[in-house]
């Protein structure tokens, strides 16, 4: 067989992916996704399940929208139902930069549900970019259920994926206003007000709402 520059170059590059320093990483993965070849596909993938650093992981994420949607969307909906949750977080936020809605049956409830936080983050990113119209509000409803979950950071994701499907999302709010749980009920509170005013920060709106709920007001007044 003979073996081509190309080839050459190609062996390189994956034997760069799985070199102990991140810089060479990076520079495989930018050098993979410069020039596409259907042999790199499996290995971002696998390497993306594994990779500690987070900049190393987002240019393979880059790499892989650089090859056909043919190739990529088949693993990555696979990827999705992986054991290894940064596997299955990692392929998640790959199909939000595809943006191909052929994926949207990919996003389950139990990946919009799932127990790591990271992994529901990136499923709530990928179900607003990938969300068919007219699901919207169902969409919106599993998402609600989220509402108080977890720390400040995982709040906020799920308050701007809420907020990026619009005023179908009012209903499941104004439901979760009166939930048993006040952390549910701050949260929701938060997240009609960045609906309202997309230039407030998070932070204020959380506290603000934190003290509305104290008081034992509903946040209904205002609506």
């Amino acid at each position: 067989m003979t073996v081509t520059g190309q080839d050459t170059d190609a062996i390189r590059a994956l034997q760069g992916l799985a070199d102990d320093r991140s810089s060479v990483r990076l520079r495989a993965a930018l050098a993979v996704g410069t020039t596409p070849d259907p042999r790199f596909v499996d290995v971002l993938i696998e390497r993306s399940a594994i990779e500690p650093e987070f900049f190393v992981r987002d240019m393979l994420t880059w790499a892989l929208t650089r090859h056909p949607v043919s190739l990529t969307l088949p693993v990555l909906v696979r990827e999705v139902r992986s054991e290894r949750a940064q596997a299955r977080s990692q392929a998640l936020h790959t199909l939000s930069k595809l943006g191909d809605r052929q994926a949207w049956p990919a996003i389950t409830r139990a990946l919009l549900t799932d127990a790591d936080d990271e992994v529901a983050r990136s499923a709530w990113r990928a179900a607003v970019v990938l969300v068919p119209e007219g699901e919207e509000s169902a969409l919106a409803a599993v998402l609600a259920t989220q509402l108080g979950r977890g720390e400040r950071q995982t709040q906020l994701s799920l308050s701007r994926a809420l907020v990026a499907l619009g005023d179908v999302i009012l209903p499941a709010l104004h439901a979760a206003t009166t939930a048993p749980d006040p952390r549910v009920r701050a949260h929701a509170l938060a997240t009609r007000r960045l609906l309202r005013d997309p230039d407030a920060r998070f932070e204020c709106a959380i506290e603000e709402a934190k003290r509305v709920v104290a008081l034992g007001g509903s946040g209904q007044e205002g609506r």
